[in-house]
């Protein structure tokens, strides 16, 4: 079938579609690869700012792929555009051209990226879409070429000293039997854990050197007669050359360094596939979806999210339920109620005691993606136009949405649809852990939360509304901010100390009597709104008074401004580890 000339020429048909969106994708896919391979070289020269401009560089590579690829079609389609007929048959010819592709399932991804874009589609359109997911071998990682292995033959060290030396980095090291020493001791205790140094049989690396802002990672892992074990050596670039700088051996440590908390990995991988099932075999209670999202693939990891969560669906039945533990003023916030993810939907209304807008809203969950999260910001997934039967929301859930979100939340037949709404990982709110732990739970809680805002301040992040309700606890007792509509950069933000009162009429005012702009800040008055109980505001300030002066934020500020980049590391410094 010949398609209706655009112009002067003829319409691309199926073929010619297909194929253009496998360009596409290919040369998306070389520009991340670029970028990602850059890392090595940003690690060799200590270019950190470097390394930060290309992460951000690279989360934008994908929309601009797809927008530019949009464009061209359209231009070149014409009244075509929009031809259910063509887009069937481009999807069969795209699904012939992949076929023999590892990562294929990327190349679906785009390939509903570009249609849904086209369509504007709500819900799913199987007929346009590709939404089978497909399923990982559970083996294969270990023959893969980017897995290297070498064989214990009764020294830890000689073990360790032949699987270090053979990652080349360009880079003299600093004192490389050191670094082998320091390591070692950490493996051998790790190794006493699951039955001694003589049932250790080879150690396992990846291939590609991972990084993240200023620490390169080898991935690893040991193995045993009975057991696997994470390994990763975390690399330090100093002025003094390279050293191992920590040693990560628990599912736990590994699951913080890959968490939905940080910004994303940079490494060179063809196919993502084999690294994907390496990093399955060692923290197989983590979703498929943040596997791929900690590598960069963010698209494909929000893909994953979105089918989990509909079979999760489809096979229990579940039901949203009311997901807050305080209401909040700006979002709707539910979730399934067996399953460890949040949805949250922009109200259409916000409380008086709010001062900003819904653009503002948003535009603070896309600084959000972009920015280094160190750690202490969850990653929420931004979904448009997702179709839910209406059967699978609780009656106060639907209530609620309807009445407080229905500018982008709507009823169509037996179908509700989210126009605009964020996934997130599910935390247990600080203010409802602190009302339930055990009281040593609680101090570690309040320690870290004053920690989680030293690591944001750092990162160049003021949360804006620091009550306890807006923080979060995960799984592995770190606390997580979670709640974005008042962030902002720390060095956006005028830090002031309170003005004295001259009077006694100022000193008992009902209101502030001195001036107070948009961007003012007196962090002397933190203390008063956190909400904790005497006992543990005597321990944060204890610990962390200086967050509770204008001093210690303006000279955060001034070090940013000089160009600083502050470690905020995921895991312990080695010589923590050994003095253990």
């Amino acid at each position: 079938m010949k398609w209706a000339n655009t112009g002067n020429r003829e319409s691309p048909g199926p073929e010619a579609c297909a194929k253009l969106i496998d360009e596409a994708f290919a040369t998306y896919n070389f520009h991340f690869r670029t970028i990602s391979q850059r890392a090595a070289g940003r690690f060799r020269d200590r270019d950190w700012h470097g390394s930060q401009s290309d992460a951000v560089q690279r989360i934008e590579l994908y929309d601009r792929a797809v927008n530019r690829l949009v464009r061209h079609l359209s231009a070149q389609l014409g009244d075509n555009s929009l031809a259910r007929e063509l887009w069937i048959k481009t999807k069969t010819s795209y699904r012939q051209r992949i076929r023999n592709y590892l990562d294929r399932a990327f190349h679906e991804t785009f390939f509903n990226s570009v249609t849904r874009r086209i369509f504007s589609t709500v819900g799913v359109d199987t007929e346009i879409e590709f939404t089978v997911a497909h399923q990982l071998p559970e083996t294969g990682a270990a023959r893969s070429t980017i897995v290297r292995t070498n064989s214990y033959r009764g020294s830890a060290w000689r073990l360790l000293e032949e699987a270090l030396a053979g990652f080349s980095f360009d880079l003299p090291w600093r004192n490389f039997g050191q670094s082998v020493d320091r390591t070692t001791k950490v493996v051998e205790a790790s190794v006493a854990l699951h039955g001694g140094r003589y049932s250790l049989q080879k150690l396992e690396f990846l291939r590609p050197v991972f990084y993240r802002d200023y620490r390169a990672y080898l991935i690893g892992r040991l193995i045993g007669d009975s057991y696997i074990a994470p390994l990763v050596v975390a690399l330090r670039h100093g002025e003094g050359g390279l050293e191992v700088d920590g040693v990560i051996t628990s599912e736990d440590e590994l699951s913080i360094l890959c968490g939905f908390a940080r910004s994303y990995l940079h490494v060179d991988l063809d196919p993502v596939r084999d690294a994907v099932l390496f990093l399955r075999s060692l923290l197989p209670r983590k979703p498929l979806g943040e596997l791929y999202t900690v590598l960069g693939r963010a698209k494909q990891g929000k893909t994953e999210r979105f089918r989990s969560l509909m079979r999760h669906l489809r096979e229990t039945g579940d039901q949203f339920v009311d997901a807050a533990f305080d209401k909040g003023m700006v979002m709707v916030v539910f979730t399934p109620s067996d399953y460890p993810v949040v949805l949250k939907v922009i109200r259409n209304r916000f409380a008086s005691a709010k001062t900003v807008a819904r653009r503002d809203v948003v535009d603070r969950y896309r600084l959000v993606f972009k920015h280094d999260r160190a750690g202490r910001l969850v990653d929420a997934q931004e979904f448009r136009d997702l179709k839910l039967h209406r059967s699978r929301f609780s009656d106060a859930v639907l209530e609620e949405l309807l009445a407080e979100a229905s500018k982008t939340v709507r009823i169509e037949g037996d179908e509700v649809v989210l126009g605009h709404v964020y996934i997130e990982r599910q935390l247990t709110p600080l203010n409802r852990f602190l009302k339930e732990a055990n009281e040593a739970d609680q101090h570690r809680a309040v320690l870290d939360y004053g920690q989680a805002i030293r690591d944001l301040a750092e990162s160049n992040i003021f949360p804006g509304d620091l009550l306890l309700k807006n923080f979060g606890v995960t799984r592995h007792a770190r606390v997580i901010f979670y709640d974005y509509d008042e962030l902002c950069l720390v060095s956006d933000c005028n830090f002031r100390e309170l003005p004295s009162a001259n009077t006694i009429e100022e000193e008992f005012a009902a209101q502030d009597w001195y001036y107070v702009a948009e961007n003012d800040v007196f962090p002397e008055q933190f203390i008063t709104f956190l909400g904790l109980r005497e006992e543990l505001a005597t321990l944060f300030k204890a610990h962390h008074g200086e967050l509770l002066t204008a001093a210690y934020w303006r000279d955060i500020q001034s070090r940013i401004q000089l160009g600083e980049v502050f470690e905020i590391l995921p895991y312990q410094r080695l010589a923590t580890q050994i003095a253990r």
